[in-house]
């Protein structure tokens, strides 16, 4: 390899890629803490775990400092604080910023993303203040989807008096179904969460210091709130990128070989667009680093085609509720749907079956069967010939 190596972002991909390399690479992370495992925030938040146990192994030579340009034509990147680094090879790993809504004028103090450990640190020491007074916060999370559904729970662990807003019809719309995404309420519900679907926020309200007193929707009514979370969604951190002239679209676009438009750049995880497709999950990062690292070693390798991905969640709490969903769990017409429920032990499992392939399903309650039903997915093998709620039994359909 001999060449200089830095990549910006200490994330999950751009530690597992540095990890790869070893010490030839020169990592930039903007964040005062050690690099640390994004996936387990909910967790600290919840108390479950502290700052310590979700730290990333250390993957060597992580420089905290913010890169602010990328001169191409030079091969440099230019740090805050004047300094620059020379580079035969840079990888973007910038990841990804959460998505805040339309509100007028600043946001007050109180009102929290959900994307960083220092945003899960303010939000703990808010709650706990109120704790200490001998009250629970009142605590509204702005965003039904997997964030917002992990910060509600570990709010409510927390103590919180907690509100769920989500826009849409259902929580968790992207990965499940709506009988799988009335599980999730009912278990948010017997958490203690209040949750309210389709209903758009409109403002914040705050009195005459500027104090945040609560949220107000679209139909009028208002939340009171200490606290607001929002857990909106992410999208693609790309000004680096754009501002060095790349080709941008959602996210930084690159080929099998994770590069950009430029030969000597690449780009891995949550800020890449690979075949029209940003994942912002952690699974495709990993296997983003993993085939880049194969291709910086060696100058050669099978490159990166894709990531098929299986979601997994815990929430935790009197009586866990695990989560398991991959591929397409909305049937289109024509496709065949198999399905079993048992609302007293609050269990669910469905597969869509597509032209004798198994391609998507939702577990939630029991997840027995996820292992046979991933592999049969993933090889996207023709089914074999028998009664499909086989694949709904403990061995996945596999006797």
């Amino acid at each position: 390899m001999g060449s200089q190596i830095v990549v910006i972002g200490a994330g999950t991909a751009g530690v597992r890629l540095a990890q790869q390399l070893g010490g030839a690479v020169t990592l930039f992370g903007e964040e005062r803490h050690a690099p640390y495992n994004r996936v387990l925030l909910a967790e600290v938040l919840a108390g479950r775990y502290g700052p310590e146990v979700v730290a990333l192994p250390s993957p060597g030579r992580v420089r905290h400092g913010r890169v602010e340009r990328i001169d191409r034509e030079r091969r440099l990147v230019h740090v805050a604080g004047g300094e620059t680094v020379g580079y035969d090879k840079l990888v973007l790993a910038t990841g990804s910023n959460p998505v805040l809504p339309p509100f007028r004028g600043p946001l007050p103090e109180g009102v929290h993303a959900f994307r960083t450990m220092d945003d899960c640190l303010a939000l703990s020491e808010a709650v706990g203040k109120d704790k200490g007074k001998g009250k629970g916060s009142r605590a509204v999370v702005i965003g039904g989807g997997l964030l917002g559904v992990s910060a509600a729970r570990a709010l409510a662990q927390r103590g919180a008096q907690v509100v769920l807003a989500q826009q849409g019809e259902r929580l968790m719309e992207r990965q499940l179904d709506a009988t799988a995404g009335d599980l999730v309420r009912r278990h948010l519900t017997d958490l203690g969460v209040e949750v309210h679907t389709e209903c758009r926020v409109r403002a914040l309200t705050t009195n005459e210091d500027g104090t945040l007193t609560g949220v107000t929707l679209a139909d009028g009514y208002t939340l009171d709130a200490d606290l607001v979370v929002l857990a909106c969604g992410v999208r693609p951190r790309t000004g680096l990128a754009q501002a060095a002239g790349l080709d941008v679209r959602r996210g930084i676009v690159v080929d099998d070989a994770l590069r950009t438009s430029d030969p000597h750049i690449h780009a891995v995880g949550d800020c890449a667009e690979h075949d029209g497709k940003v994942y912002g999950l952690a699974t495709p990062a990993i296997e983003q680093a993993d085939a880049l690292a194969e291709l910086l070693r060696n100058g050669d390798g099978p490159g990166y085609s894709g990531t098929r991905a299986l979601t997994r969640l815990t929430l935790n709490g009197a009586g866990p509720l695990d989560v398991a969903t991959f591929g397409e769990s909305d049937p289109l017409p024509g496709d065949d749907v198999v399905r079993l429920a048992d609302a007293t032990r609050g269990t669910y499992r469905q597969v869509v079956v597509r032209d004798d392939r198994l391609v998507g399903g939702v577990l939630l309650g029991e997840l027995g069967t996820v292992g046979a039903l991933a592999r049969a997915w993933e090889a996207e093998e023709t089914l074999p010939k028998a009664p499909l709620l086989h694949l709904l039994t403990p061995d996945g359909g596999s006797r």
